[in-house]
Order: structure tokens, then C-alpha cells, then sequence
């Protein structure tokens, strides 16, 4: 019975946690316009699998997307070898490109930064 209760609780406290955080999916234009039209924060993460800097970049990107104040903030990843019409659209023409927007507003990029200081505040400026 005592295992019951304990795998209940992990389980909702993994619900719960889940809930606290931002989501992260691969994007598609259609979730970028609705959450961009609705008004929601965003953040385009533009990367590639053989990229260093991308790498370095991605635990730092979930961490902070696990914290609760970025628990409205949607994570969108594009990949940079594959999504040549979204790169032309966005104006990207590096990977470890990052795109922050407030709706339809782009607040913030960077390119190639992979300080946790540095990613934390372009989430933070969709927020504004």
C-alpha cells in the first residue's frame, strides 16, 4: 500500500512539475501563429545536431525553461539543415541563432551566445 501512495505522489509531483514548465517543441508555422497572434511569449531556437555551440546551448535553454517564471513561454526548435523556408522567413543564416517575440513582436536575438545570463534574458524580454 505504502508503494501506491509513493508511486502516486512521484507521479503527481512529476504532473505538477511538468505543468511549471515552458514548453519545448519542434516548430511548426502554424503553433508560431497562433501563439504569436494570440500574444503568448516565444522563442525560436535555431540549431543543428553537429553543432557545438548549439549543444552547449540546449541544457541551458531546458533548465531555464523548467523554471517557473518561464512556464508561459514556448520553446520552438527548428532545425537548422532541414527548415530552409523558416530560416529565409526568420532571416537566420547561422545556427545557434535564438529569437525571442512578445505575439508578433521580435524582442531579442543572439547568435551564438552560450552564457546562461545571456539566453535568460532574451526569455526574460518575451516576457515584457
Amino acid at each position: 500500500m505504502k508503494f501506491r501512495t509513493t508511486a502516486a505522489l512521484l507521479t503527481l509531483a512529476m504532473l505538477s512539475g511538468a505543468a511549471l514548465a515552458g514548453p519545448i517543441e519542434p516548430f511548426s508555422q502554424t503553433q508560431f501563429d497562433q501563439l504569436t497572434k494570440a500574444g503568448k511569449p516565444v522563442v525560436v531556437d535555431v540549431s543543428a545536431t553537429w553543432c557545438p555551440t548549439c549543444k552547449a546551448q540546449k541544457p541551458i535553454l531546458e533548465r531555464l525553461m523548467r523554471q517557473p517564471a518561464f512556464r508561459n513561454v514556448t520553446l520552438l526548435q527548428v532545425d537548422f539543415d532541414t527548415a530552409r523556408s523558416t530560416l529565409r522567413e526568420f532571416k537566420v543564416g547561422t545556427q545557434s541563432t535564438l529569437i525571442g517575440f512578445k505575439g508578433v513582436r521580435e524582442t531579442a536575438r543572439s547568435v551564438g551566445d552560450t552564457t546562461e545570463a545571456g539566453i535568460e534574458g532574451l526569455i526574460r524580454k518575451t516576457l515584457q
